[in-house]
């Protein structure tokens, strides 16, 4: 039952899967399991940056910023995973990533890879944790503001 809640609250077990081995475990750490994704941006079927794709179960899930979401190219990284990753749950992920797609910019892209590399290398020093702005049920994640409801995730 444990397992089955988490799996519906973050859309995958975020620890102690039972089906990962240790290499797959050292694998998944490191981020190894996401290189073959390389070959899909290659053969343009991905970006380096955009949202991830999402399997069909979730896709019941995602409410009207599915058609936002899905009008962009998916990504081997995202503005998700730089924001929190594994502690966000399903429906946050939804939020930040249309809010990416409607708001996209090189520049923001360039600022989303730097990240991905610090993550990877840094899993523990504070890239698991994410503090963003939600205004009126909508993530602003460029909004800093003292008087705003601030939901913030930590590792």
């Amino acid at each position: 039952p444990e397992a089955a809640d988490e799996w519906y609250r973050y859309a995958k077990l975020r620890n102690h899967d039972p089906r990962l081995t240790r290499l797959g475990r050292v694998l998944r750490r490191w981020s190894f399991d996401e290189l073959p994704q390389i070959l899909n941006v290659l053969k343009g079927e991905m970006s380096l940056v955009g949202p991830r794709p999402y399997l069909p179960q979730e896709r019941d899930r995602i409410g009207m910023d599915l058609f936002t979401i899905l009008s962009s190219r998916p990504g081997m990284t995202g503005f998700w995973q730089v924001s929190g990753r594994n502690q966000l749950t399903l429906e946050d992920r939804v939020q930040l990533e249309a809010w990416y797609v409607r708001n996209w910019t090189v520049w923001f892209d360039c600022i989303i890879l730097a990240k991905t590399v610090r993550t990877v290398l840094f899993p523990q020093n504070g890239s698991e944790t994410s503090s963003f702005v939600v205004l009126d049920g909508k993530t602003d994640p460029t909004r800093h503001a003292a008087s705003a409801k601030v939901r913030s995730h930590s590792a």
